[in-house]
């Protein structure tokens, strides 16, 4: 489907790029001749994927422990980052979210959504995104959102408002940096299991029936998000420009995806608030 070489010469930074989707769109980065850097909290995941990946592409993969919900240490990876080169492309991937009743979050909670969600992509975003300017460097900043953003989602209240904020910071640099030769664009994935979003998302007891609900029938696979990722910070889009692209089977047309939680008992709820506490 792709030319080869279609990101060759591009440098790319995904971050929470160790595992699920930020893993599967880099490796797809990679064989398309993209040179990657990954970052996340925790290196000795980042450093095991980065091997996995050269072994299987041969590409060049730089990790780096980064907790991006601290603006100076986002700062202090983008520099490290631009001692050997600009980056090209940003791919705001890291996120946090989970299942609860609102009126139970506690301020705590929320922030542990927000922070990574909204504050560390705004962050990773203002970072790149000076040094683009002050470099005369073109780039392209590419969010991963939610379907949320077009229709709310229930008891994933924070996940829901931080990625609707990403949409519009996408919408509004499209037009503010755009004139300075940076895109912004987004991806709003629907379901696309991985084993730390189920965890959080589809606990033991919630109702699995959303399989068939999905008009195709079926969840997504990953080397269909990574494909659409690798054509939308590629110079094939190079027209594309602040737009939020959905891929979710038409899910978000029959349904949010939280109505079947609508049903839970305040049993199910207080044993889910249990497990979350423990884990």
């Amino acid at each position: 489907m792709f030319e080869t070489g279609l990101l060759r010469g591009k440098r790319i930074l995904v971050t929470g790029g160790g595992s699920g989707l930020g893993a599967a769109m880099g490796r797809r980065f990679l064989a398309l001749g993209a040179e990657l850097v990954i970052c996340g909290r925790k290196l000795d995941r980042l450093d095991a994927t980065a091997s996995e990946m050269r072994e299987e592409t041969g590409g060049k993969v730089t990790t780096i422990a980064c907790d991006i919900r601290d603006g100076a240490a986002v700062d202090s990876m983008m520099e490290q980052i631009w001692r050997e080169a600009p980056l090209d492309i940003l791919v705001n991937n890291a996120a946090a979210t989970f299942i609860a009743q609102s009126e139970h979050l506690s301020f705590r909670a929320a922030d542990a959504i927000l922070a990574p969600t909204l504050h560390g992509a705004m962050y990773c975003t203002l970072a790149a995104g000076r040094r683009w300017i002050e470099d005369k460097h073109g780039g392209v900043v590419l969010s991963i959102l939610s379907t949320s953003t077009i229709t709310g989602r229930a008891f994933t209240v924070p996940s829901a408002m931080a990625k609707s904020a990403l949409l519009a910071m996408t919408k509004s640099l499209a037009v503010e940096w755009g004139p300075k030769g940076i895109r912004t664009v987004a991806i709003a994935p629907g379901p696309f299991p991985t084993a730390g979003a189920s965890g959080q998302l589809r606990p033991e007891g919630r109702d699995e029936g959303w399989t068939a609900r999905n008009p195709l029938g079926r969840t997504g696979e990953h080397s269909e998000l990574a494909d659409l990722a690798s054509f939308l910070v590629s110079d094939r889009a190079a027209y594309i420009n602040g737009e939020m692209v959905v891929i979710d089977g038409g899910a978000h047309l029959r349904s949010s995806g939280a109505e079947d939680l609508l049903r839970w008992t305040e049993t199910q709820w207080a044993d889910q608030r249990a497990a979350r506490s423990k884990a």
